[in-house]
This record gives C-alpha cells, sequence and structure tokens, in this order.
C-alpha cells in the first residue's frame, strides 16, 4: 500500500525549494487578492525555518511578521523587501504586457523627417494635436 502524505507537509517540504516558492507567490500575486500573497508568503517563512527564524533575519518581531502576513495585513514595503530577502526571494518588476515598437512613418515624397512633427515639403508629419488639449 502507498503511503500518503499530508497537504501541508507535502506543501512545506516543496516550499523550501526556492524555485518553487517563487512560482507559488507568482501564481498569489496574478491571483490579485493582497491576503492571498500575504499568507502565500507566510507559508514559506514557515517552511523555510518558522516566524522566529524570520523574525531575526528581518529584524522585525514574531508578532509584527504575524500581523503583516495575515489575510488582513498591510506590509510596507521595507518590511516587504526584509521578508523576502530572508527566505530567498525578491521583488522584480515586468511590463504587464509585450512592449509594442512603434514603426516610422514615410512622407508623402517617401522621405523622412528626423524629428517629429518637421515640416517636409510643405506637410507636417508627426502627432497632430487635440484642439482639447492645451499647448505644451
Amino acid at each position: 500500500m502507498k503511503e500518503t502524505i499530508r497537504h501541508d507537509d507535502f506543501m512545506r517540504e516543496r516550499l523550501a525549494d526556492a524555485g518553487f516558492a517563487a512560482g507559488y507567490l507568482q501564481a498569489a500575486l496574478e491571483d490579485g487578492e493582497p491576503a492571498v500573497l500575504l499568507v502565500a508568503l507566510r507559508r514559506i517563512a514557515d517552511a523555510r525555518g518558522g516566524m522566529a527564524k524570520l523574525a531575526q533575519a528581518t529584524g522585525l518581531t514574531r508578532e509584527a511578521l504575524y500581523r503583516t502576513l495575515s489575510a488582513a495585513g498591510n506590509p510596507r514595503l521595507t518590511s516587504l523587501a526584509a521578508i523576502l530577502a530572508a527566505t530567498g526571494l525578491r521583488l522584480t518588476i515586468v511590463p504587464a504586457e509585450p512592449v509594442r515598437r512603434r514603426t516610422k512613418r514615410a512622407t508623402p515624397a517617401g522621405k523622412r523627417s528626423p524629428v517629429a512633427g518637421a515640416i517636409v515639403e510643405g506637410e507636417r508629419i508627426g502627432r497632430q494635436r487635440s484642439r482639447n488639449r492645451l499647448p505644451r
């Protein structure tokens, strides 16, 4: 008969791995609910030695960590960065959508202007300002 393992024990074992923990936090972040991210970070902290070890590494008290990493927590960026660093993770920022490159438009005569808004052969090229906007 196969031996079974409790879900909490399995997750604690898996969250000790930095790669798995990073994916776990990424999924929690994509959920869009801050409470999910904080509880996920708390589970990672538990898997990596517990709150006492995390408190020692971050310089925060255990009580402050429990409050911060609760579903109702509201951590400061400095606290969040310290917690992530102590768990072997870091915060990174990436574009939400792929960046689109703008293509250059040729003037009617086929010439390109080195400056947007320049006049080439009597025609203005570049973006036209809306009448509702204030002049720059």
